[in-house]
């Protein structure tokens, strides 16, 4: 049995979430400039996109750009928001022919107006796609979406639209960026490190946390077996024993 059957024969995740990290590292290692990791990273997103559709992955979130990554070096910046565009126009095929849909969430109103005209335009072209979602994190942050979030309902309770007795997981959900997504099941990253980098912190409560040294433009379909594999061998006990799972 080769890794793709193997994961086929057990309960899939619904919701895969990847920190995509080590481009830079990358490009480093091959006596290149950082660019060259970002454009070859893309490929790696491409394979891993065709890979969960082909499994049945229900959602695929992607960590492209967080709010932090505005502090990085300008001429950085401007190369991931080109290279953004352009995978975003080369991609649309890809997207069509596997019935992706396309979703976004972060900050949208941040991105330059070239790179929000074109993601729109994609978001719109793929809305009726139903196989899978591919929802990329763009000027993302977690601690920034959980704060709007406070500032929405304390807006909605003060206009007593809501009443603070109301308000449980459920309100807090509609709130949310990912409001159309279900929590995630399984968290990536890649290159080694070992921490979340505020990204989706409250709807990763309960997820199985997977980390592996592979720099994301290695990252293959394989690589994401071996992930899966690993998940489906933990036992998900939400709080309860062994023995209530049982």
């Amino acid at each position: 049995m080769d890794l793709k059957e193997s994961v086929l024969s057990r309960t899939l995740p619904k919701h895969i979430a990847i920190i995509m990290d080590g481009n830079g590292r990358w490009a480093k290692q091959q006596g290149m400039m950082r660019a060259f990791g970002h454009e070859n990273g893309t490929k790696a997103v491409r394979q891993v996109v065709e890979a969960s559709a082909e499994l049945g992955i229900e959602n695929l979130t992607l960590y492209a750009f967080s709010t932090e990554n505005w502090n990085r070096p300008k001429l950085e910046v401007q190369t991931l928001m080109k290279l953004l565009v352009t995978s975003l126009k080369k991609e649309i095929k890809t997207l069509q022919d596997n019935n992706i849909k396309l979703a976004a969430i972060g900050n949208l109103n941040t991105l330059p107006k070239k790179v929000f005209k074109e993601l729109h335009e994609v978001i719109e072209q793929t809305k009726d796609n139903a196989r899978m979602t591919l929802t990329l994190a763009l000027s993302y942050g977690s601690r920034e979406e959980l704060l709007n979030t406070v500032k929405e309902i304390s807006i909605k309770v003060k206009n007593n639209i809501i009443s603070p007795e109301k308000i449980d997981e459920l309100i807090i959900n509609e709130h949310l960026y990912t409001r159309n997504l279900p929590d995630v099941d399984l968290l990536i990253r890649t290159s080694g490190e070992q921490r979340i980098s505020n990204f989706l912190l409250w709807q990763i409560a309960y997820a199985e946390l997977y980390f592996t040294g592979v720099l994301w433009p290695d990252f293959t379909k394989q690589h994401l077996y071996e992930a899966i594999i690993e998940y489906q061998k933990r036992e998900r006990r939400f709080g309860k024993t062994s023995e209530q799972l049982s």
